[in-house]
C-alpha cells in the first residue's frame, strides 16, 4: 500500500513538472518569435514617413522667392523622408550654383540628411563612372567621401516600370556612408543623395535605405492623396 501511494505521489510530481516545463518552453517560444520572428516590424516599417514633392524650378521662380506655392501640382520628382526631419531652406545662390533643390535633415543627428540636385540640358545619362565623378565636382563633401572610400563603391543600373533608367551608387568610407540615385527626365539630370555618419548609418541604415529607394521622377507615377508635404 505504501509503495502504491509513493508511486502515485512521484507520478503526480512528475506530471506537474512536465506541465510546468511545457508551459515554460511555450512561453519562451512565444517571446522568441515576438522579438525576432517574421511578425516583428522592421525599423522602416515601424517609422512614419512623409512624401515630399520637388519642383526643380529655376532660381528666379524658386519657392518663397516668387512662385510654385503648390509644389504637388507642379512636382517633377518625389521621395519620402522620416516624419520629424526638418527642411533646410535653400538659397537662390546655392540653387543657382550647384543646383540643390531640396534638403531635409535629422534634427537629432544632423549628419543624416537627404537632398536633391538637378542640372538642366541632359537628355540621357553618361557612363556610370563619369556621372559620379561629375557630381562630386560641385559637392565637396561627396569629394571627401569618394577620396576616402578606397574602392568601397558599388554601382548598378535599373529601370523602373515605365522603362526609365536609374544609376544607383553606394559609397562606404571612414567618414560617412552615402546612397545616391541619378536619372534623366524632362531634359534634366536629377541626383538624390542620402548621407549619414558611420555611427548613424549603423543604427538607421534600414530607414535610410527606404528613403533612398523612395526617390522617383514624376511622369506616369500616380500622385499620393492630398495632405502630403
Amino acid at each position: 500500500m505504501v509503495n502504491s501511494l509513493e508511486d502515485l505521489s512521484l507520478e503526480s510530481v512528475a506530471d506537474k513538472l512536465e506541465v510546468v516545463t511545457s508551459a515554460m518552453i511555450a512561453g519562451a517560444l512565444v517571446l522568441f518569435f515576438m522579438l525576432s520572428g517574421p511578425c516583428r516590424a522592421s525599423a522602416a516599417e515601424a517609422a512614419d514617413f512623409t512624401a515630399y514633392y520637388g519642383t526643380a524650378a529655376s532660381a528666379s521662380s524658386y519657392g518663397g522667392y516668387g512662385g510654385n506655392t503648390n509644389k504637388r501640382d507642379s512636382a517633377e520628382y518625389t521621395f519620402e523622408f522620416p516624419t520629424g526631419w526638418k527642411e533646410r531652406t535653400i538659397s537662390k545662390i546655392e540653387k543657382g550654383t550647384n543646383g540643390t533643390d531640396s534638403e531635409f535633415l535629422n534634427p537629432k543627428h544632423k549628419e543624416e540628411k537627404v537632398y536633391v540636385t538637378y542640372l538642366s540640358g541632359f537628355r540621357r545619362l553618361a557612363p556610370m563612372d563619369n556621372v559620379l565623378n561629375n557630381l562630386a565636382l560641385s559637392d565637396p563633401v561627396l569629394q571627401d567621401i569618394l577620396q576616402l572610400a578606397d574602392g568601397n563603391i558599388t554601382a548598378k543600373d535599373r529601370t523602373d516600370a515605365s522603362g526609365q533608367l536609374y544609376y544607383d551608387y553606394e559609397i562606404d568610407s571612414p567618414v560617412a556612408h552615402a546612397l545616391i540615385s541619378v536619372t534623366c527626365a524632362k531634359n534634366k539630370l536629377y541626383a538624390h543623395f542620402v548621407k549619414a555618419g558611420n555611427s548613424d548609418w549603423t543604427r538607421d541604415q534600414e530607414l535610410l535605405r527606404h528613403v533612398h529607394e523612395s526617390f522617383a521622377t514624376i511622369g506616369d507615377l500616380p500622385l499620393a492623396p492630398p495632405g502630403e508635404f
